[in-house]
């Protein structure tokens, strides 16, 4: 069956400063055996023999790509961020236009310049072609529901992709976490802070104020899924949460907010996000190079689905919400 991978990662030489930071402890493969850190520093780099051999191998067909994070959301001087952004976009444009039927494109964005950013996601969509943007979480502890974002947000609107908000460490340190190192990153701490961030949106009236915005969430949802009777519980107790006229928060995670497969290959996690969401909002990723490509492929190929809904997990949904069927470069209409 046709597969689609939305949570694909690369760098590039002007963004090794920022993703090498990230601890590489292998990917686990499908009988447990582990990568080693340079095979998958060697593997975020490459967009040819070792990255399509791991697509074929896997049966996927697109892989839509974006920089690892933390990317230039790191960087502490704005000009540098935003040329470094710009630059990197262009490199992933070059490896879309040499491979155009395997890959496409998220807009790398540095948010230190909500403007540029805006900006930059209008030449990434109309000018290459790219599929939205992935956000590596905050940018120096600022939260996409601040509104200082919101004429980014009113320009992904217009522009009509979706924002993938990916996971990154959080700004501050909780004390939860010392002495425990092993909760860090993917493990634990980073699901936290970006069921934080979502919810931040969410709660904050964000897609109240965008109500066509779509937001995209790795990882199964970061957890959302299962909590939706329990975020509209408690936030009817909460005077922000009872507004008059908002929508409970299930609501709005139904119609603002897809999820996807990525980094979770279990078929009770599966099922229970396909009840929670609906067959509409559940897409297919691997997380490549930190995920392996057969063991997720093997997982979705496997899971206790009709076809119709495993068409609409691989490919269908990512078809219609990426606007993946071949659709010349679109003309933002921004008011």
């Amino acid at each position: 069956m046709r597969k689609i991978a939305l949570e694909e990662h690369f760098t590039t030489a002007g963004l090794d400063a920022y993703s090498l930071r990230m601890p590489f402890t292998g990917t686990p493969g499908r009988a447990g055996e582990a990568d080693s850190g340079a095979q998958i520093r060697r593997r975020l780099a490459d967009f040819d023999e070792l990255r399509l051999g791991a697509m074929d191998g896997a049966g996927i067909d697109v892989a839509v790509l974006s920089a690892a994070s933390p990317g230039v959301q790191a960087e502490p001087d704005a000009r540098t961020a935003v040329r470094r952004a710009l630059a990197a976009n262009d490199v992933l444009a070059d490896v879309v236009a040499k491979h155009p039927t395997r890959y496409a494109g998220f807009a790398h964005l540095p948010l230190q310049d909500v403007d540029a950013a805006t900006d930059e996601l209008e030449r990434c969509v109309c000018e290459l072609g790219f599929k939205g943007a992935l956000i590596n979480g905050h940018s120096h502890g600022e939260y996409l529901d601040e509104p200082k974002f919101y004429p980014f947000w009113e320009r992904v609107e217009d522009l009509d992709v979706p924002v993938y908000l990916h996971p990154a460490d959080p700004f501050d340190m909780p004390r939860m976490y010392e002495g425990h190192p092993e909760l860090l990153g993917a493990l634990w701490s980073w699901t936290v802070e970006t069921a934080t961030h979502a919810l931040r949106l969410v709660l904050g009236g964000t897609f109240d104020r965008f109500p066509s915005v779509r937001l995209i969430l790795g990882h199964m949802g970061e957890t959302l899924p299962y909590l939706l009777w329990r975020l509209d519980s408690r936030s009817r107790m909460h005077a922000q949460g009872a507004r008059a006229g908002a929508r409970p928060p299930s609501q709005i995670i139904r119609e603002n907010i897809a999820i996807t497969t990525a980094g979770v290959c279990a078929h009770e996690s599966l099922l229970c996000a396909l009840s929670a969401l609906g067959e509409d909002n559940v897409m297919f990723s691997v997380d490549y190079p930190y995920e392996s490509s057969d063991v997720a492929a093997e997982f979705i190929e496997t899971a206790p689905v009709s076809e119709v809904v495993r068409a609409k997990v691989c490919h269908g949904n990512a078809e219609r919400m990426l606007h993946l069927r071949g659709e010349e470069p679109r003309v933002a209409q921004v008011a």
